[in-house]
């Protein structure tokens, strides 16, 4: 017997929230506010909009499935399952952090605050929920499946991204690594910099297109769904024993980059979440690549 679809709720805690719990009452949260020239009330306003639009969304569930809701800081404990319905009510740097606990599973961007956010991942209003509910799971749904980016390491920890993947020092350090592709007798680089960023199209909007605009790069940013990965490498320094001849390029589908750690410790993490990352050690090698896994986002 087959189980009923389960809508996952994945929403964050507002900054009235986040206020309250560090002032203890609003009278004192508006008082902190106020010394610092804003007003607590258009951060109320955001609040309830957000916990109205949640309730849409929760109205908006069909009867007979089931429900369930993860605040984004229990992302990673929290289990998905293969029949869930994942609805972000949010903003979009949201879908990029519930993606990459995912496997799969249709996603549902609800936008909470229109004008605000701008609308890249969240595409829907809470008004609509129900019948995008309906459309995920139904045979005729459409969506649109983006390209996620992957590190794997030589200890088979493996790290999902929907923006990007960052690699470096947990601090303001040096990293030391070697870098190259991922073929035999491919020519690797030693190098010393503050760090390598592996992007998508998603990212391409972001942080990546920070760093491509920068160099005035001649490579091609992907779209979103694109079979394409784009890297670069932050303020590489020559030096007699690194070199910078290896600084940027891209990656099509089973094609990788390979960084073996010549530092104590260097962290990886995707999409700004840095408590959830991985931590390699002197000698270790990470791949990194396009997903076999893309995010399924409903139309």
């Amino acid at each position: 017997m087959s189980l009923a679809p389960r809508a996952v709720l994945v929403h964050r805690t507002t900054e009235y929230e986040e206020l309250l719990t560090r002032h203890g009452t609003h009278g004192q949260a508006a008082f902190f506010l106020s010394s610092r020239g804003r007003s607590i009330d258009e951060v109320a306003r955001r609040h309830r909009q957000t916990r109205q639009a949640l309730a849409d969304v929760a109205a908006g569930v069909p009867l007979q499935w089931r429900q369930s809701r993860v605040e984004r800081a229990d992302l990673d404990r929290f289990l998905f399952g293969p029949e869930d319905v994942v609805v972000v009510v949010g903003q979009d740097g949201l879908v990029a952090n519930a993606a990459k606990y995912l496997s799969g599973q249709p996603v549902v961007g609800i936008d909470t605050d229109p004008g605000r956010n701008p609308g890249v991942l969240v595409r829907h209003r809470p008004r609509d929920a129900a019948a995008l509910l309906r459309a995920a799971v139904s045979p005729g749904g459409t969506a649109d499946e983006l390209t996620m980016v992957e590190a794997v390491s030589d200890d088979t920890q493996r790290l999902l991204a929907l923006n990007e993947i960052y690699l470096g020092p947990p601090g303001h350090q040096t990293a030391r690594y070697r870098l190259g592709p991922d073929a035999p007798d491919a020519p690797v680089e030693p190098q010393a910099s503050s760090g390598v960023l592996v992007g998508t199209g998603t990212g391409a909007t972001g942080w990546i297109r920070s760093l491509w605009q920068e160099r005035h790069s001649a490579l091609r940013l992907p779209a979103p769904t694109d079979p394409r990965l784009l890297w670069f490498v932050r303020e590489a320094w020559p030096s007699p024993a690194t070199g910078t001849s290896q600084v940027a390029g891209e990656l099509g589908r089973e094609e990788w980059l390979r960084l073996t750690v010549e530092s104590d410790r260097l962290v990886v993490f995707g999409d700004g979440m840095e408590t959830d990352a991985l931590e390699l050690t002197w000698g270790q090698t990470v791949r990194l690549g396009i997903s076999a896994t893309s995010l399924r986002l409903t139309v």
